[in-house]
Parts: structure tokens; sequence; C-alpha cells
């Protein structure tokens, strides 16, 4: 629970476009690690290691952006055509080998194919957030529409409610972002004001 309620934090902060985002996620990963393993999920341990990696790397890149920023916020846009290619191109990628080495490891995860979709699609979502991009909530309203019904399914009323509290926050946090971007950019030169 605690963990869970701390990356509920790190949601909310991301959203706020804060770097204690970063922090925040590492800190539930860590604590999210050891239940796991108490629980001898090791496929939730993988994956909450790869959430700490990521989030190490997002801090360090959202602190390089925030001294680049003149006011100190983190700026966002849309990805390119090419980023999104690559999200999702990588997402699909990723999701079919992690879901065969679940198939061919059936101790990693219970539930192959959704627990590899959630994994992925965290991965994807934590990127292009460590990126800036608006996509990321996309990203992360792809995983709850999966994440949301499986943990009810398998009897994770805690977890469910989280994902359900996640899709209210990432459904505000994308129309921040997707405001926030949009007036962030450019003008066409010669477009009236």
């Amino acid at each position: 629970m605690i963990g869970n309620t701390i990356g509920l934090a790190a949601l909310a902060l991301g959203w706020r476009r804060s770097i204690w985002t970063w922090p925040a996620q590492f800190l539930s990963g860590v604590i999210l690690v050891g239940a796991y393993a108490s629980a001898h999920l090791s496929g939730g341990v993988g994956k909450q290691l790869l959430v700490i990696g990521v989030a190490l790397w997002g801090w360090r890149l959202w602190q390089r952006g925030r001294r680049q920023a003149q006011d100190g916020s983190i700026a966002v846009r849309f990805a390119t055509w090419r980023e999104r290619g690559i999200l999702l191109g990588g997402t699909a990628l990723g999701t079919l080998a992690v879901g065969g080495l679940f198939v061919a490891v059936p101790d990693l995860s219970w539930n192959p194919w959704p627990d590899a979709y959630i994994f992925v699609g965290t991965l994807a979502a934590m990127v292009a957030q460590a990126r800036g991009l608006v996509e990321f909530w996309f990203a992360w309203l792809l995983v709850d529409i999966v994440g949301v019904p499986l943990a009810f399914s398998s009897g994770l009323a805690f977890s469910g409610l989280v994902y359900v509290i996640y899709l209210a926050l990432v459904l505000w946090g994308m129309r921040d972002w997707w405001l926030r971007s949009r007036a962030n950019a450019p003008a066409l030169e010669g477009a009236a004001a």
C-alpha cells in the first residue's frame, strides 16, 4: 500500500511537472521491490528494478532540462512522428519479447500477456515522461485500460483502486500537458496573434 501510494504521489508530481516525481518513483520502486520479493513475484521485482533505473535517468534529464529553462520548469511537447513510431514499435516488440519470456518461464508471471503489456507499457510511459512528451499520458491511459480490470479480476482490490485513481490523474494530467504544449508551440510565421 505504501509503495502504491507513493507511486500515486509520483504521478501527481509528474502532472505538476515537479522534478520530485522522479525521487518519488524511485522510492516507490524500492518499496515495491521489497513487497514483490516477499511475495515471490519475480516479474514484479523485475518491473520495479526497471522503474528504479528509468526514475534515475528521468531525474537526470529533468535536472538538465530545468537548468536550461528560463523559469526553472520542465518544457513539455508532443512527440515527433518518428518518436511516436519508435515508442509504438518498441512497445509492440517489447511486449512480444517480454510476453514470450513470461510464457517460457511461468514462474515470472501468472498472466503472461497482460503482465507483459503492463510491464512494457509502464516502461514506455516513463521513458516518454522523462523526455517531456505529452504522449506519456496516452501510454499510461493504455496501461490503465488493461491494469484496472486485471487487478480487480485477480482479487487485488487495492491495486485496482490505485489504477482507478491513476486513471483519473492521467486524464487530468493529459489535459494539462496538452494545453501547456499548445501554449508553448511556436506560432506560424505571419500568423495573426
